[in-house]
């Protein structure tokens, strides 16, 4: 025998033996995997099944169930009332409207007054946004007796209700910096400090000041016009 052929054929062998343990070794490896996998997965399902069973857990997910319908029924209940929409109302509305929720803004103004267009655009923007809070206008030259009942003389005028009664009010934009191109945003802090509107949780409230010498009221008197 060719002493060449027999030395290929043992290194053929052993170069057969090798590839057939690491092939063995591949599988040992694999099936170790796929059992730690199988192992982590019961693991798992047992502390979730464990989770469930706990009575603190279980307290804290009754418990948002049950202050999310509240928020849900409120919101009905408010809705209901005419919350979450900037309304226009009559004369012989009024009362039933500002004694039947518990916060509401109320918007005095002239529909020919560039400033009442102004305010009706933020009110319009608000009201979606703070439903706890009934948002209505009334126009004053329609409304004289309580024009004349709650000392209306300028407009806009936005008056703050709360319970029914009248607790603070918005004379022109004499609070709003004086100017007409002012941000929703400073009309929102503004009565969110006023207590008639909540400030919403992922908002920070601004602190907007403005220095009382450079102010220009440009508001309108009654019956007179809304510029300078």
């Amino acid at each position: 025998m060719d002493p060449n052929a027999v030395k290929s054929t043992l290194s053929n062998l052993a170069f057969g033996n090798v590839m057939a343990a690491a092939a063995r070794d591949y599988q040992k490896e694999v099936l170790a995997q796929e059992q730690a996998q199988a192992s982590s997965s019961v693991n798992e399902e047992v502390d979730l099944d464990e989770l469930m069973d706990d009575p603190e857990l279980e307290k804290l997910h009754a418990d948002r169930i049950a202050a999310l319908k509240k928020d849900a029924e409120k919101r009905d209940t408010w809705k209901k009332k005419g919350h979450g929409e900037y309304r226009e109302i009559t004369e012989g509305d009024f009362l039933g409207e500002v004694t039947g929720s518990e916060k509401v803004i109320c918007h005095f103004y002239h529909k020919e007054f560039y400033r009442c267009k102004i305010m009706d655009k933020h009110l319009k923007s608000l009201a979606p946004k703070h439903i706890d809070t009934k948002f209505i206008k009334l126009d004053a030259e329609n409304a004289p007796f309580f024009v004349t009942k709650l000392a209306v003389k300028t407009l806009p005028c936005v008056i703050l209700f709360r319970q029914g009664v009248a607790v603070d009010r918005l004379v022109g934009f004499q609070d709003l910096g004086g100017k007409d191109d002012f941000n929703t945003r400073i009309l929102e802090v503004l009565l969110i400090k006023k207590g008639i509107i909540a400030e919403k949780k992922d908002e920070d409230v601004e602190d907007y000041e403005y220095d009382s010498t450079r102010r220009v009221v440009r508001s309108s008197a009654i019956g007179g016009s809304d510029s300078d």
